[in-house]
């Protein structure tokens, strides 16, 4: 015989029907209403946040979502306006007809420079390629006339924009942030029209704060404005720029006992004037004038030139640490390379030609002491070369981007035994990379 199973509610007992129902409503009733009760605490809660709870919240939204969701209480719209939200702020400027860029609404531009100039400290504008988008960033910058801007950056995201506005336009508006903050430290103005009086203008107002200088394609600013800079603003750390304003006096300026120590150097050399352009030297000495001021300086080189403009260069010891090659190289200059780059730390190589690297990168890595990565694009090498440049780097090699394409089959090694090879004396798993197929 089979035993049921008896379930006892205590409440329940001794209740009549009717009074069971009753209370099943009740308890329903109740429910619904502790429910809502919940639901409009939680809407309180959402008001009563602390202002720095909510304030963070706005610093991860877009300034879109900002403006929105300072309409939900006069709380949060006192958030909105707190100085340190506006501390940080990038201007976007584009043509919609022409860009993907979602562009800042002029409405909030002005509010913003009426009532938050004061409070911007770390500020960029990122433009697309019209010149019209680049006029009405210079137009912002001309009205921060209250402003204590920290940082300072101009983006193009294609070119030519800035470079396109009329250079006293664009002076005139960058020398009213010079003249008016004071206390710049870092300033990014690649591309653009700056001169060499308004570099004047920002060293008379601004050398003892200015940290980081990126002025790179400014064709307005001579050797002369960039050793201005370098002789008064004492404590700079980073520079970068075209190697036309390179010189042996900007060296030495930069290794005198009154300037705090540099701590990283980006030098463009890119060809104008394709096969016509003439690259002066540098002299060693003043390079080992930087280094022994600097000892720890990263000396970062970019090169956009055809091979036969590479004559001026490494021809004797050259403190470089990082170089890029973005078009061909030939072997001799690489074999240079390997001569007089002691301090090389990282080599990238767009495309070499049609003979093998073996002897180069060998050289490189018998000689390139502190070598930790390295990139290889259209090159060739052989498999027991490169065998060879990995056991002489050992695992101190880091970085390993090698396209598959490049390694050549010998008589020694096969494309599946290098994978083998080369991973046991780096200590790690490796394998070269691969062209996509899409």
């Amino acid at each position: 015989m089979k035993r049921g199973r008896l379930s006892i509610n205590p409440e329940s007992q001794g209740l009549s029907a009717s009074e069971k129902g009753n209370k099943k409503h009740r308890s329903g009733s109740a429910s619904f209403f502790k429910s809502m009760a919940y639901r409009q605490n939680a809407t309180e809660d959402w008001g009563n946040l602390p202002h720095h709870v909510v304030l963070l919240v706005f610093q991860h939204l877009s300034l879109v979502d900002r403006a929105r969701a300072s309409s939900v209480c006069r709380r949060w719209n006192e958030v909105f306006h707190i100085p340190d939200l506006w501390r940080r702020f990038e201007f976007e400027l584009n043509q919609p007809a022409t860009s993907y860029l979602k562009s800042t609404h002029p409405e909030l531009i002005q509010q913003i420079i009426k009532k938050h100039a004061q409070h911007l400290q770390y500020v960029s504008f990122k433009v697309d390629s019209c010149t019209e988008s680049a006029e009405a960033a210079c137009d912002i910058l001309s009205q921060l006339v209250n402003c204590t801007i920290k940082t300072l950056g101009l983006i193009s995201t294609a070119r030519p924009s800035f470079m396109n506005v009329a250079k006293s336009h664009f002076v005139s508006a960058l020398t009213v942030v010079f003249v008016n903050s004071k206390s710049l430290s870092s300033i990014k103005i690649d591309d653009t029209p700056v001169d060499d009086p308004s570099l004047k203008v920002l060293v008379a107002n601004n050398s003892d704060t200015l940290k980081l200088l990126k002025m790179s394609s400014c064709p307005h600013v001579s050797p002369a404005g960039i050793l201005c800079v370098a002789d008064q603003c004492h404590g700079l750390r980073e520079l970068a720029l075209n190697y036309y304003l390179l010189s042996d006096e900007l060296l030495l300026a930069l290794s005198t006992e009154k300037h705090v120590l540099l701590e990283h150097l980006r030098i463009d050399v890119v060809s104008e004037n394709p096969g016509q352009t003439q690259f002066h030297s540098i002299k060693k000495s003043s390079w080992d004038a930087l280094v022994q001021h600097s000892p720890t300086v990263s000396i970062v080189m970019y090169f956009y030139l055809y091979e036969e403009e590479f004559e001026p260069f490494f021809r004797e010891e050259t403190p470089v640490t990082h170089l890029y090659f973005g078009q061909a190289v030939s072997k001799e200059m690489l074999g240079r390379i390997g001569l007089n780059c002691p301090r090389l730390v990282e080599l990238v190589v767009c495309a070499n030609g049609l003979q093998p690297l073996d002897d180069e990168l060998i050289r490189i890595a018998d000689r390139c002491k502190n070598l930790t990565a390295i990139g290889l694009g259209e090159c060739e090498v052989t498999c027991s070369g490169f065998l060879e440049f990995v056991k002489r780097c050992g695992g101190r090699l880091s970085e390993l981007s090698i396209m598959e394409e490049v390694l050549i089959p010998d008589s020694k090694y096969s494309m599946e035994q290098i994978h083998y090879e080369v991973s046991k004396h780096l200590g790690r798993m490796w394998f070269p990379d691969m062209m996509p197929t899409w």
